[in-house]
């Protein structure tokens, strides 16, 4: 993804106005500081968030061009957006002018050759603009009660097809919510994660790139700094010789006991006999797609794509094996790794898919790391056979799972939807810092349940109808009833720890030992004899002459 270079612009019908070219009608939020919204600062993020409670003092909003005024501010809008996005290269920086507007008609207070020529050089001032490389993208609010045409105006504007139109706004709409999604989130640069050979057969060899579609988002690394001068802190490691405590300089060295001798290796000795690869993709051969199991996935695969950079050619043999792979539908296996961590991987080709609105998933080959025959866990099968005695489920305990099923069915589900409480909430403890807030900001925690939703009747009848024919009619008495005996258990328990901790106390006071020697036992009332039994768990049961000889027992006596 490439940077977006972009730069808050207001609209306003007054005398005062705020942009480089001194143009009137438009507002521009942060030209003094020149801080783009790619990169905002605790200060630029307080003062926007605020913006709307002094909208209407410190800037004004008013009708977009006034009848009898040959002011455009549109035109003027369209002009300052583009003077500020005149930096960068195309090829680099996504540049975008978005238009938030409830009018669908800008000029629709005026009429005859004066709206014909503001409409005129608007459309060419868009067309300009969008020559440069720069997108102009609508995003129209909806008045009450009156929908927005946008076929007055911004179709011609902003490029659209007469097929186009009747679903632009709905689209419209999934952009702003979007938009809004993703103000929380951190968005990464797609960039290429290395360039890899990968040979064939016979000397030949091509070149790809390498990507990482998934990879975990963690929190930003810590920084030490120095309390006195808040400047980073580096850290550096230094090797002392145990012998001596003198400051070790040489490159250190590895040895090897070997027959009553030390082997030294130097790194590089041992980086070279521990090497087993070169780092290049080989290709192994091809198998059919149905021996390439599902749970065969170690990690997140890698997309490769070729590259004539270094190796013209490269992308019309990548090209060929792609296609031919499609068409016999099989994977081409080889061998990829480092010299310490080498892998069976599997390349599976996939095939471009586009839609109305463009490429949804580009031509290439994902790379599946393979497991080796070490890394598999077999599953054990407790209950084989057909016949055994096992807990089986009847066909109306799988109709109404079924049912069931049904209903709890997350319509449209993407993992793309739900974000990481975790990290969201450890950036809005950043930002609240940073701004210096006093609260936190709200959270929402996309992955918690939906109460509401599975509260509604339809959805507890199921429920209630599964449970009724897996536990029965009555499980809901029978849950209350083990559930008070596992608290009466739980009483019981308790009285009983405490009755042992009561008699270890009271039993050792007394020396058994010398009780024992003495013939003194019979002078100790039953309970206690009983004490020194509770204590170490004997039986408490008997006359006084058994529980004497019981613990004479215990004793060797």
């Amino acid at each position: 993804m490439r940077p977006l270079r972009c730069s808050p612009l207001y609209l306003r019908m007054k005398k005062e106005k705020k942009n480089l070219q001194d143009l009137s009608g438009v507002y521009v939020f942060n030209v003094p500081e020149r801080e783009w919204l790619d990169r905002p600062t605790a200060r630029l993020i307080k003062e926007f968030s605020s913006i709307e409670e002094s909208f209407m003092s410190n800037i004004g909003s008013r009708y977009w061009i006034v009848s009898g005024s040959r002011d455009n501010s549109l035109y003027n809008a369209l002009w300052v957006a583009q003077a500020l996005l005149r930096k960068g290269s195309a090829k680099t920086v996504s540049k975008r002018i978005l238009l938030f507007t409830n009018e669908d008609d800008p000029f629709g207070s005026i009429s005859g050759a004066i709206k014909s020529d503001m409409v005129r050089t608007t459309l060419q001032r868009a067309k300009d603009a969008q020559d440069l490389g720069i997108s102009i993208e609508l995003l129209p609010f909806r008045r009450p009660d009156e929908e927005f045409d946008v076929s007055i105006f911004y179709a011609e504007l902003i490029g659209l097809e007469t097929d186009e139109i009747p679903n632009f706004l709905p689209s419209a709409s999934d952009k702003l919510e979007d938009m809004t999604d993703q103000l929380r989130k951190r968005i990464f640069k797609k960039r290429k994660v290395k360039t890899l050979t990968f040979s064939i057969a016979n000397g030949i060899s091509i070149e790809v790139n390498t990507y990482a579609l998934i990879r975990p988002t963690l929190p930003g690394a810590i920084m030490w700094l120095d309390s006195v001068t808040n400047l980073p802190l580096k850290n550096e490691r230094s090797i002392i010789c145990a012998d001596t405590g003198a400051l070790y300089q040489a490159p250190p060295k590895r040895f090897q006991p070997y027959k009553n001798e030390i082997i030294k290796f130097s790194v590089n000795e041992l980086s070279e006999i521990k090497k087993l690869s070169n780092n290049h993709l080989r290709l192994l051969g091809f198998k059919p797609l149905d021996c390439l199991k599902d749970y065969h996935n170690l990690r997140p695969s890698t997309f490769i794509f070729p590259t004539d950079e270094e190796i013209v050619g490269s992308t019309r043999i990548f090209i060929a094996l792609h296609k031919s792979m499609l068409r016999l539908r099989r994977f081409a296996l080889a061998f990829h790794g480092s010299s310490t961590h080498p892998q069976l991987v599997a390349l599976v080709a996939q095939d471009e898919i586009t839609s109305a609105n463009g490429q949804v998933e580009p031509p290439g080959m994902h790379m599946i790391y393979l497991p080796y025959s070490d890394d598999i866990r077999h599953i054990e099968e407790d209950h084989m056979a057909a016949d055994d005695n096992a807990s089986r489920a009847t066909d109306e305990q799988i109709k109404k799972a079924s049912a069931l099923l049904r209903r709890i069915d997350l319509k449209n589900f993407s993992v793309c939807q739900f974000t990481n409480p975790a990290l969201q909430r450890h950036y809005g403890i950043l930002q609240a810092l940073a701004l210096g807030e006093d609260e936190m900001p709200d959270i929402k925690d996309e992955t918690v349940p939906d109460e509401e939703g599975m509260a509604r009747p339809g959805i507890v009848n199921v429920i209630q109808e599964f449970k009724n024919a897996v536990y029965g009619e009555n499980h809901d008495q029978e849950e209350d009833e083990s559930a008070a005996g596992r608290g009466h258990a739980s009483g019981a328990s308790k009285k009983r720890k405490e009755m042992t901790e009561a008699a270890a106390k009271e039993s050792s006071s007394r020396d058994w030992e010398e009780l024992a020697e003495n013939g003194k036992l019979k002078d100790l009332t039953v309970a206690e004899l009983k004490n020194y039994l509770i204590m170490h768990k004997l039986p408490v049961t008997g006359k006084k002459e058994t529980l004497i000889s019981r613990i004479l027992t215990h004793l060797g006596k």
